[in-house]
């Protein structure tokens, strides 16, 4: 990916590689600072200069996209620093038996690992999961169209209903989740912790129980402990009452893998956060792996102390949204498949067009309408789908209130509840009340006269004018600051509507 253009002073710079790559290396050790350079640019990563190109190398697909994502405007300020703005920055998986890759700002990479052979089921030693269905199918979501990708070729696993990597439904949206997830058993420490968040029936239990699957099918004894944070602090607990805190760690800091699901449970247990903590610190300092998931990004689990964020954020944070309407129709056919409904694809089309809740909510509308056809006798068809499923829709269509835009809006920007109402004409004030008022417009009937009288009895034209103001922010992709950091209008936009969902 070209990252800046050519200037002319680009002929001045050395031409030895080795004289331009090492200075860089130096001056973008001290732009991150040297722990941090370490995490990053160990030595998997390699640094190539040609033809006015600094060439940022990686093994894998997986790190260059990490890095493209997460360095790229530090990579470029190192290199403008040491050379000036006459050099591009590109990204590449180096050269193996593969061809090399190169990723850009435009075109990210996109690789799709082969399937993994395919062998027994074998015993997990992981907790019950939460869901009810065994079979279902998680569909994590995250950015990118509503392209879908072509499930996994039945396996063993997939026909029992067992969940893995290879039977989870892969959009565009949570490839780089579901890629993540397929890198951990290949890459134990490597990246470490990962940290999946997303809502509710959104795929994360899916994954972590398909990486647990992966690793236990490498060769080699692999110690794994894959749990809920619930489930660990009851174990911790009944530990601290007795003597059996030794064994206590032993069992949760010598393994190889650590899973933990749902952690926004710990929040405001000290005493379990601290032996999180410590537990934490002895798997990293020992290389060995930690996957955490949650139902919201580290930053506002707010309640965990900064401590532990910073060590939730110090791997590789992956988002995962609610699944679109091209994925739940994956799942969909997957279900159906599975479980031998005959149901047309519109039908399925029908069902994933209606319900935009998470995948439970799709497997019961599969599971209504199998029953009804046995029930009736009859073929399930379109107009009969209609008909079984009528309240199932009515009653997930979620009416959103000025009110509910409101509390998502200044929980995201951490403001009193009044704030966004009062005459306060401060820039963190005034500017998300614009987007709350422009949210509004767009996701309820409301008229403008209503919407200015709910935020602050505001007249009409301030709404059309704060409307027509955001709408420019994202035309031209304005930056937005929050709390936990800067973000683009529409991934402020995206996450107010992902609170909304969640109601």
């Amino acid at each position: 990916m070209a990252v800046a253009v050519c200037a002319e002073d680009a002929c001045e710079v050395p031409k030895n590689d080795m004289d331009i790559v090492k200075p860089i290396r130096d001056r973008l050790a001290d732009r991150v600072g040297h722990e941090r350079f370490d995490l990053w640019f160990g030595p998997n990563v390699q640094l190539r200069y040609a033809n006015a190109t600094l060439y940022v190398q990686a093994p894998d697909t997986f790190t260059v996209e990490r890095l493209r994502r997460q360095m790229r405007g530090e990579i470029v300020a190192a290199t403008e620093d040491v050379l000036g703005s006459g050099v591009s920055v590109a990204f590449e998986v180096r050269e193996s038996a593969a061809s090399p890759t190169s990723t850009s700002d435009h075109t990210p990479a996109d690789h799709t690992p082969a399937s993994e052979p395919q062998t027994p089921p074998v015993d997990s030693q992981q907790t019950p999961n939460t869901s009810t269905v065994a079979s279902m199918p998680r569909v994590a979501i995250g950015t990118g169209g509503p392209q879908l990708a072509a499930p996994s070729p039945a396996s063993a696993a997939a026909q029992a209903g067992k969940r893995d990597l290879n039977n989870f439904v892969v959009g565009e949206c949570n490839r780089l989740a579901w890629t993540a997830a397929r890198q951990v058993p290949q890459r134990l420490g490597v990246v470490s912790p990962v940290f999946l968040h997303g809502p509710t029936g959104s795929g994360k239990t899916h994954l972590l129980e398909g990486i647990t699957t992966a690793t236990r099918r490498l060769p080699g004894r692999k110690r794994i402990v894959n749990l809920s944070a619930e489930r660990f602090t009851s174990y911790f607990l009944e530990a601290l009452k007795g003597s059996g805190l030794p064994s206590f760690r032993r069992k949760y800091r010598d393994v190889d893998l650590l899973l933990i699901d749902d952690v926004q449970f710990f929040v405001g247990k000290r005493a379990t956060l601290v032996e999180l903590q410590h537990t934490m610190d002895a798997m990293l300092r020992q290389g060995n792996q930690i996957v955490l998931t949650a139902d919201r990004p580290p930053a506002e689990l707010r309640g965990l102390g900064l401590e532990i964020t910073a060590r939730m954020t110090g791997g590789l944070v992956c988002n995962i949204d609610p699944a679109d309407e091209a994925t739940r129709l994956g799942i969909l056919q997957q279900v159906a498949m599975q479980r031998g409904v005959d149901a047309s694809d519109d039908v399925l089309q029908m069902i994933a067009g209606q319900l935009h809740g998470d995948a439970r909510q799709l497997v019961g509308a599969l599971n209504r309408l199998q029953a009804a056809s046995e029930a009736l006798e009859q073929p399930i068809t379109l107009p009969m789908a209609e008909s079984a499923l009528t309240d199932i829709f009515q009653a997930t269509r979620r009416v959103v209130r000025l009110a509910d835009i409101n509390e998502a809006v200044s929980e995201l920007f951490q403001l009193e509840p009044d704030a966004l109402q009062s005459n306060r004409k401060a820039r963190t004030i005034a500017q998300p009340r614009m987007l709350a008022m422009w949210l509004a417009r767009d996701l309820t009937r409301a008229a403008y006269s209503e919407i200015g009288e709910f935020f602050g009895d505001r007249t009409h034209s301030t709404v059309i004018s704060a409307k027509n103001k955001v709408n420019r922010w994202i035309q031209d992709e304005t930056a937005i600051q929050l709390a936990t950091g800067t973000y683009s209008v529409k991934e402020v936009v995206r996450r107010v509507q992902v609170k909304l969902r969640r109601g």
